[in-house]
């Protein structure tokens, strides 16, 4: 029995609405300060060559690419922030999320990004 054109419309409708939801899973959602917090404390992450890090409630992070190295954390305004020592300054950037994949976005546009491993 055929459906004909009412069918094949609803069938095209119903298409049309998912796809905008499969192309949505793989975009990058930039989040503000909530939004980071909630992506990053007691969390770690691991980056394209292996590195990891810790990002502890208390703020302090654990960065390791071979050896430790201890710096502070905080999410400021929409924007994560880090500080590694000996360095007093704070650099920030931008924090997108794409399902299990973590961005940090620098003002220059370049991007990192790292994997939730817990």
């Amino acid at each position: 029995m055929s459906q004909g054109k009412g069918g094949d419309m609803r069938q095209f409708w119903t298409v049309l609405a998912v796809l905008p939801s499969l192309a949505a899973a793989d975009e990058f959602v930039t989040l503000t300060g909530d939004g980071i917090s909630a992506a990053l404390t007691d969390r770690v992450l691991v980056y394209a060559a292996g590195e990891t890090q810790d990002f502890r409630a208390s703020g302090a992070t654990l960065y390791n690419a071979g050896q430790d190295s201890w710096g502070t954390w905080a999410v400021r305004g929409d924007r994560y922030c880090s500080q590694w020592p000996p360095s007093d300054g704070w650099t920030c950037y931008e924090v997108a999320l794409s399902g299990i994949t973590v961005r940090f976005i620098s003002a220059d546009g370049s991007f990192s990004d790292g994997t939730y491993t817990n």
